[in-house]
């Protein structure tokens, strides 16, 4: 067997699971440890695959709707990403013994739009169409409370009702660059607009997108471990490229990895994790690379994290 090639690894830090999946996926396993089995949750707890299917395997079952749920007095829980009032109101008009695994950050976000509709002010809010996340945000108001904003180009073209009664929330797993140029068209196009008084972009999204864009500019190509359908992941991607790096992939696990891409003209190689994939999955992606390639690692570390969020007040008090 002749010599492997050699290969250096940018590993970025801080990288994959965020206070707010963290927090998440322990609800799920002590309402199953508490509470037993089946413990049914609405959407997939976070995006990614490897989580969901392993929490199935514990007895978790997920639904895409509270109505596929049976009569039922074990917990029924709402994903990380948030859910519309109207969900909260339709668990608790069958007496669903509801757990709400929200992240935190995005409940924050709920807060403020709410806030803003009781101020009558009209509000925008900066997002992917189609996200859980947006449509539990925008779900808080009535029909017609939030205009969506996905792009610049969106921003220039919105016509408000009253130009001087607006305010604007954006989702929280947003790329950074790109928000912060929405919000620059908006506020040169309404002065008196009003934002959040902490940003609302999350700070594992913007600390992940630091790390990459340092990495990115050292490396041949990116390697984000992250499903497809999780939003910070994918801006990840993004970041990376823009940032200097040639080209960057997402995988959702080792199997994803073409080889031939990076086999031929590649010696540098970065790697990350969208912050709802497991620290399980990046080393299964390293140890793959360690199968193929000689390598050095070098870690890209940014800050440190010590971020934690406290379970909801019914498993605190079954704990204690």
């Amino acid at each position: 067997m002749g010599e492997r090639p050699k290969r250096d690894i940018y590993l970025c830090a801080p990288r994959g699971f965020c206070a707010g999946v963290e927090r998440a996926i322990q609800i799920v396993d002590e309402a199953l440890q508490r509470y037993g089995a089946p413990v049914y949750v609405r959407h997939e707890i976070v995006h990614n695959r490897y989580v969901v299917e392993g929490l199935r395997a514990k007895g978790a079952i997920f639904v895409n709707e509270l109505d596929e749920i049976p009569e039922t007095t074990q917990p029924v829980i709402f994903s990380a990403h948030g859910v519309a009032r109207e969900v909260v109101e339709s668990a608790a008009s069958r007496n669903m013994f509801a757990l709400d695994a929200t992240c935190p950050l995005v409940s924050k976000v709920h807060k403020e739009a709410v806030l803003h509709h009781r101020r009558a002010r009209e509000i925008v809010l900066i997002g992917h169409a189609g996200h859980p996340e947006v449509a539990g945000t925008m779900g808080q108001l009535p029909v017609g409370g939030v205009t969506l904003i996905e792009t610049a180009e969106d921003a220039r073209s919105f016509t408000p009702r009253d130009p001087d009664n607006l305010a604007w929330i954006t989702q929280t797993t947003l790329s950074v660059d790109d928000t912060s140029e929405i919000v620059a068209v908006l506020s040169e196009r309404f002065p008196t607009i009003v934002g959040p008084h902490r940003n609302d972009i999350c700070y594992a999204t913007t600390n992940r997108q630091e790390a990459v864009k340092a990495m990115a500019g050292k490396v041949d190509r990116v390697l984000v471990v992250g499903a497809p359908n999780s939003s910070n992941s994918v801006r990840l991607c993004e970041v990376a490229e823009r940032a200097g790096c040639p080209k960057a992939s997402l995988v959702q696990r080792a199997s994803d990895i073409d080889w031939t891409d990076l086999d031929e003209g590649v010696t540098s190689i970065g790697i990350t994790a969208g912050a709802s994939a497991p620290e399980v999955l990046v080393e299964e992606v390293l140890d793959a690379l360690a199968e193929r390639y000689d390598f050095t690692i070098h870690l890209v570390q940014t800050a440190h994290e010590d971020v934690t969020f406290n379970l909801p007040k019914i498993l605190r008090d079954a704990a204690a």
